[in-house]
């Protein structure tokens, strides 16, 4: 006997990607996700090829793993894709030190991310807001 199918948290309209344990900051990464936060797809992958920011190529990374997910396993259509969600959280810190002058110690913190993306078709999110008015 099997355990009972696990309920799909995401709308029909929806897919995502997560991307666990990034080394860098959550500070810096929510940054660069702000970036692509209501842009459509297409528009969000152009933004982070360009951008500067260090971390902006494995949110593009990501941000692509999600349209993949969106076309193959879900049947969505590619070119109505819009950055519906994008959450950053906190993973875990790795402490090291950093020796100072007379024998004292500083700590140092490493911070790890946790990030997830949600793309959804444009005609939906459109529905999503007039029920919401």
């Amino acid at each position: 006997m099997s355990k009972p199918k696990h309920e799909r948290s995401l709308a029909e309209t929806e897919a995502q990607a997560v991307t666990r344990n990034i080394r860098v900051s959550p500070r810096k990464l929510s940054l660069a996700a702000g970036l692509i936060r209501g842009r459509t797809a297409s528009d969000a992958v152009a933004t982070l090829t360009f951008s500067k920011r260090r971390i902006a190529q494995t949110v593009k990374k990501t941000l692509e793993s999600a349209i993949a997910n969106a076309e193959n396993n879900h049947q969505l259509d590619v070119d109505q894709l819009v950055v519906s969600r994008v959450e950053v959280g906190r993973s875990q810190v790795m402490k090291r030190f950093h020796a100072r002058g007379r024998g004292r110690a500083a700590r140092v913190e490493k911070w790890f991310s946790h990030l997830t993306i949600v793309v959804a078709e444009q005609q939906a999110v459109a529905t999503a807001e007039q029920e919401a008015a």
